[in-house]
Order: structure tokens, then C-alpha cells, then sequence
């Protein structure tokens, strides 16, 4: 329903329009303060770029903020990522995650970033906690903050917005009658914008997530998807949609697609009832973080990767590293 609705599909935005207005107005004054001087925002002692979006729901953010990690380490830099940390909730913040640190302390992408990258993860609500965290313990060159566009208690150095190439901005409006947290307006004040999927056109960037092969939650056995036997496909992101998508377009035919709330917390039981003997449950990485502990053999993850393409993308990286230098 929230999907129709968003996408001007169903006439119930209406009814939701004065809620918008005034969303609308909170953000701006917000904002505008910042502006102003009337509230004092942080400048950390390196170099911030914030990986956000303009709308809610899944974008394809954090395959970007994995992207670009991978990307300056693999030119020399050392790069740390900082997170609010959604969906999870820790004894005290700011939060280092480490090895041990459980998506129910720091919600399943900063521990999904961590595992991946190998990089320093911090998360807690005010960014400037996380930030003062990672450089009390690290020497880092540069902070990526995954989400906080518009968090402008923190002082950034180039933004980035990832758009989904799809749904774009639905019906254009703020929440809860549509799906913009700021107006579309606000892409011409950033540095880049990264559009997942869809049609990008100059200067967006285009971006698609190419997946790679399934992974055995229990053993790490890796397996192509069409090796895998009768699929049941289930997803708890931010658009569970593009996941099946993602299956169709590589020639697999699920048995059952199963869609779970963003950043749900899954239980055993729960998970161990959605296939029968001889299926097998496919899942997505982001979900395959909260499923470790208690997976079973026939449970499997999909691995995706960001790949961008386009003139604008080494032009990107070459500023953000010069950034990072100090250059």
C-alpha cells in the first residue's frame, strides 16, 4: 500500500499531503538553522564524505559505501565508515564494532560494512561520537558516513546521493505523503549522484549490483545460483523487490518470494518454517548477517558487488583521494 501511495498510484496521498507540508517546513528550519548560525554544526579533523539519499527505503546506499571503501583502500588511503546504526540498539555509544559485535547492538549494515571491508566501523546516533571514536583508536585518512544527508549537525566535505533508477522520487513529495525526506531539488547542491539501476543520465552516475556466487551461511561453500537446488527466496531490505529482481534476471525461478520488514529481526523458528526437504532458503547479505548464528546447511546468501560505470566516476575517486590527502 505505502508503495502506491508514494508512487501517486493511489489518491490516499492526499489525505497524508498536510502531514507533508509540515515535515516539509520541520526539514527547512532545520536546515536553515544550521545556515544561519542559529545551531552550531561539527567540522571533524579529517575529511568527511556522506553517502545518503533523498528518499526513504532501500537505494543501494551501503553497496556504495562498500564501493567506495574498497575503492580508496585499494589506492593506499585508510578510510574508517560511521553509521547511526539503525535497527540496532547497544548498552552505550559511541559503539566500535568489532568480530564480535552482533547486529542487535549495531544494526545489520555497519557489521555487513565491517565484515566486508575490514575497515574501522563506529556507530551511534550523533555521528560526532562515532567519528571522535574511530580517530581516538585508528589513524585514518578519511570518514565515510553511511546515510546522514541530512544530519547537518555534522559538517561534510562532498555528499554523494544514490537514487533508485526505478522509483526515482515517486510522486515527489515529502513523508508521509511521499517518499522524499528533502526535495529533489537538493541533487544540484551535491557532488555526485549514483543511480542504481533504471536510466542514468549525464552527469548521474549509472550503477547496477552484479551478484556474485551464493554462499553457504554454514560452511562458506560458494555455489553457483543455478547449482542451488528448489530456491526460496527471501529478502528484509529497504526494497525486497529488487532482490527477486535480481534472481529473475539471472535466469532462476523461485519456488516462493518471502519479503520481511527492513532491518527485521529474524528468529530461527521463524526462518527454519519457510522452506521444505529438498528446498533451500536464498538470502541477501544484509540479512545473512543476522541469520549466522543460528543458520542451518541448507541456508545460502547472495553476495552482490556495485559496479559503477560512466565518464564521471574516475573524476570522482581522483577528488575524493586528493581529498583525502590533503592535496
Amino acid at each position: 500500500m505505502i508503495e502506491r501511495i508514494w508512487s501517486g498510484r493511489s489518491p490516499l496521498w492526499l489525505l497524508l499531503w498536510p502531514l507533508s507540508l509540515l515535515y516539509g517546513a520541520i526539514t527547512w528550519l532545520i536546515r536553515l538553522s544550521y545556515q544561519r548560525g542559529w545551531q552550531q554544526s561539527w567540522r571533524a579533523p579529517c575529511p568527511v564524505v556522506v553517502v545518503g539519499n533523498l528518499t526513504a527505503g532501500g537505494n543501494g546506499k551501503t553497496p556504495v559505501v562498500i564501493w567506495l571503501t574498497e575503492a580508496l583502500q585499494a589506492r593506499g588511503l585508510r578510510p574508517g565508515v560511521v553509521s547511526r546504526g539503525y535497527g540496532g540498539k547497544a548498552a552505550h555509544y559511541p559503539l566500535l564494532v568489532t568480530g564480535e559485535t552482533s547486529t542487535a547492538e549495531a544494526g545489520d549494515e555497519p557489521v555487513l560494512i565491517a565484515q566486508r571491508t575490514g575497515v574501522p566501523v563506529a556507530v551511534a546516533p550523533r555521528r560526532r561520537q562515532a567519528i571522535e571514536a574511530l580517530l581516538a583508536a585508528h589513524s585514518l585518512d578519511i570518514i565515510i558516513t553511511d546515510d546522514g544527508l541530512q544530519h547537518y549537525a555534522l559538517q561534510r566535505d562532498r555528499e554523494i546521493v544514490v537514487v533508485d533508477g526505478v522509483r526515482r522520487f515517486g510522486n515527489g513529495w515529502w513523508l508521509p505523503a511521499g517518499p522524499m525526506r528533502e526535495r529533489a531539488h537538493r541533487l544540484q547542491q551535491v557532488d555526485a549522484v549514483i543511480v542504481n539501476g533504471g536510466n542514468a543520465t549525464s552527469p548521474e552516475i549509472a550503477m547496477t549490483l552484479q551478484p556474485g556466487r551464493a554462499v553457504n551461511l554454514l560452511s562458506g561453500e560458494t555455489a553457483a545460483l543455478s547449482a542451488l537446488p528448489d530456491i526460496v527466496a527471501m529478502a528484509g531490505i529497504g526494497h525486497p523487490p529488487r532482490f527477486f529482481t535480481t534472481l529473475q534476471q539471472q535466469g532462476i525461478k523461485t519456488v516462493a518470494e518471502i519479503a520481511f520488514a527492513d532491518h527485521h529481526a529474524y528468529s530461527e523458528p521463524e526462518l527454519a518454517g519457510l522452506t521444505l526437504s529438498g528446498q533451500c532458503l536464498l538470502m541477501t547479505e544484509k540479512d545473512a548477517v543476522k541469520c549466522r548464528k543460528f543458520a542451518r546447511d541448507n541456508w545460502w546468501y547472495l553476495p552482490v558487488e556495485a559496479q559503477l560505470s560512466g565518464a564521471a566516476v574516475a573524476p570522482l575517486l581522483d577528488d575524493i583521494t586528493r581529498l583525502a590527502r590533503g592535496a
